[in-house]
């Protein structure tokens, strides 16, 4: 809370709303720092004096890239800081399976690749360094998955199933992606039970029209994107 007090400026990343960054939403909000979004989510809050908010751009990380760029600093930019850029991009699209059918988005991956990035080193070290357990944790999930005639699916992990795998905090990462694997499916939903919170995280993936966005807004006090929430 001291910190953000005394700071003069705060930069907000990939959330548009000052719930989504729950217990420093207050010190946040009450900070006399001058305060800039940059985000790609829809419907951002007026909270900041400089919102820089494209719901159009695959990922928060391709933004901050074009504005380097759009100051002419991308001469600055480290291999550390291209490869970080580089793997926001790929996490937020879903190792770009999803919001980044744009040509231009993979110029700017060769633009990064040019700072010396191995790109498939890091699909390696983010999506092929999970444990034993993660993968039987994803065997029980997929047992237990529940696929309905609506071309939807739904699979769930409650706090004591977690527990009978020597859960660790991501191991569930992408789990709801895998049943968009089944022909004809279109949605995918996920329920995890929080380990530390009385809450249920909900997850949602989609492909084609089908808007998650309205689906999260609806049922769940949420939000996102159109196939992905």
């Amino acid at each position: 809370d001291k910190i953000i007090e005394e700071t003069q400026l705060i930069c907000c990343l990939d959330f548009n709303g000052l719930k989504r960054i729950e217990a420093l939403a207050t010190p946040v909000e009450a900070s006399k720092a001058k305060k800039i979004m940059i985000d790609h989510h829809p419907n951002p809050e007026n909270f900041c004096d400089i919102n820089i908010s494209i719901p159009a751009a695959s990922s928060t990380s391709e933004i901050v890239l074009r504005l380097i760029l759009a100051m002419h600093q991308f001469r600055r930019v480290s291999l550390e800081a291209a490869q970080c850029i580089y793997t926001g991009m790929m996490t937020d699209t879903g190792g770009f399976t999803y919001n980044s059918n744009d040509a231009e988005i993979y110029g700017l991956i060769s633009m990064l690749i040019s700072k010396g990035i191995d790109k498939d080193d890091i699909y390696r070290k983010v999506f092929n360094t999970y444990s034993e357990s993660r993968l039987r944790l994803m065997g029980y999930v997929l047992e237990h998955m529940k696929v309905y005639d609506c071309n939807a699916s739904l699979i769930t992990l409650s706090k004591e199933e977690q527990g009978q795998f020597d859960y660790n905090k991501g191991d569930s990462e992408g789990f709801v992606n895998i049943p968009l694997q089944i022909k004809g499916n279109k949605l995918s939903c996920f329920l995890r039970e929080d380990t530390e919170r009385p809450i249920i995280k909900v997850s949602l993936r989609s492909v084609g029209d089908f808007s998650c966005t309205e689906v999260a807004e609806q049922f769940f006090n949420g939000g996102g994107h159109l196939n992905a929430s």
